[in-house]
């Protein structure tokens, strides 16, 4: 699909949620958003599908940890979130059905898909509330980009308090039971509808999810878990990310209050302009300038690369706009999709103040065959016949 929404977002579903939480839900979206229920609905139906591509990359294992490193890019460059060939704006609602029997069932508009029938109280999972996603901007040379690079950051975020171990209390024996929601960490309203028992879940009020309430909290966080303080951070750049790209390190993040899990590090790739080259996907621009003895009477010259220098021929009779290919100089791609080129560009130095003795040497070729205009080869590819050869 064109839109570039974020498939969390889309979902309603935090980045550390686990394979069943995006399995529930996407079936709640898309009992919202059912054709049945939404007929005509053009809305509905675009966020049916949206929901549609969304489960189908994070729900797998694969998928969803390219997405999460590189964002769309990532999974962009396998044929799209559906793989090769799928289109979910071209898909039909049965179709989508099918391929995603696991979700939908005979009974999908049955009770029990709406919590009715013998649902059980799920147990709290863990304790705490979990820590806050961080971003931060990470500058990278085009070296870094070619060939990849390991950079080590030293972040300021809340950490987790060494005193208590981040359980926020004196000691552990220091919490009791919460009385409001007896330790579950959730309060749970019922009611009935047309389609069935409905049940709203939320977090208990008086212990704020954590399921217990600490009786004497530690001096040095003052109940949090958790302190201001300084890490250093490992961060592994892979080679081919782009401008915009970003990296997400789970667990790095903010740490969580009273034991909960941290929140991730997203690191924001930004590209440096370079000296020599421009780039183009993976591959890579240099302007070569010759002089015009060097042109016409060909000449070797030294060209910077990626990896250092490189040794580059050129014939006599050498055009203004030829374009020269050096294979494989280029950057290496993402998911190792293979190197790029290095394409080089020449041009010729016209020089604009001549000594009467420089004058004289050139004007002396005007009369001569090899200078004359007219004799040039008509038939030689226009500049864009040129480029489509070097692209295609």
């Amino acid at each position: 699909m064109s839109t570039q929404r974020d498939y969390y977002e889309i979902l309603g579903v935090s980045k550390d949620a686990s394979e069943s939480e995006i399995k529930k839900a996407y079936r709640k979206m898309a009992m919202e958003y059912h054709p049945d229920r939404n007929k005509g609905d053009k809305k509905a139906e675009k966020k049916f599908k949206e929901a549609s591509e969304a489960y189908e990359v994070l729900k797998d294992p694969q998928k969803k940890a390219r997405y999460d490193q590189f964002g769309h890019a990532g999974v962009n460059g396998h044929g799209g979130a559906g793989g090769p060939g799928v289109n979910f704006d071209d898909m039909g609602f049965e179709d989508i059905f099918s391929r995603f029997s696991d979700i939908f069932g005979s009974g999908f508009f049955g009770e029990a898909s709406f919590g009715g029938g013998g649902r059980r109280a799920r147990s709290r999972q863990e304790p705490g509330q979990p820590g806050s996603d961080m971003k931060i901007r990470m500058p990278l040379t085009l070296e870094e980009i070619a060939f990849g690079a390991e950079k080590k950051l030293k972040i300021k975020k809340q950490i987790k308090c060494k005193e208590c171990d981040g359980t926020g209390a004196e000691t552990r024996s220091d919490f009791e039971t919460c009385s409001t929601c007896n330790g579950m960490g959730e309060v749970r309203q019922v009611s009935r509808t047309m389609l069935g028992q409905m049940v709203n879940v939320q977090p208990c009020p008086k212990c704020h999810g954590d399921g217990r309430i600490i009786k004497n909290k530690c001096k040095k966080c003052h109940g949090e878990g958790r302190v201001k303080g300084e890490e250093t951070v490992k961060i592994n750049i892979p080679s081919g990310v782009s401008n915009g790209n970003y990296i997400t390190l789970r667990g790095q993040g903010n740490a969580g209050k009273r034991g909960g899990s941290a929140g991730s590090l997203i690191v924001l790739i930004e590209e440096k302009e370079h000296e020599h080259f421009e780039r183009d996907g993976n591959n890579i621009y240099y302007n070569l300038m010759l002089s015009l003895p060097e042109a016409i009477l060909g000449t070797e010259v030294e060209v910077p690369t990626l990896k250092g220098k490189a040794k580059l021929k050129i014939e006599a009779g050498t055009q203004p706009g030829k374009m020269l290919r050096m294979r494989d100089r280029g950057i290496q791609g993402l998911n190792n999709t293979g190197p790029g080129d290095q394409l080089i560009r020449l041009n010729v130095y016209m020089p604009q103040n001549l000594s009467d003795a420089e004058r004289k040497k050139i004007e002396s070729f005007k009369d001569s065959d090899n200078f004359d205009v007219s004799n040039a080869d008509r038939s030689e590819k226009s500049f864009f016949s040129k480029m489509k050869d070097v692209f295609g």
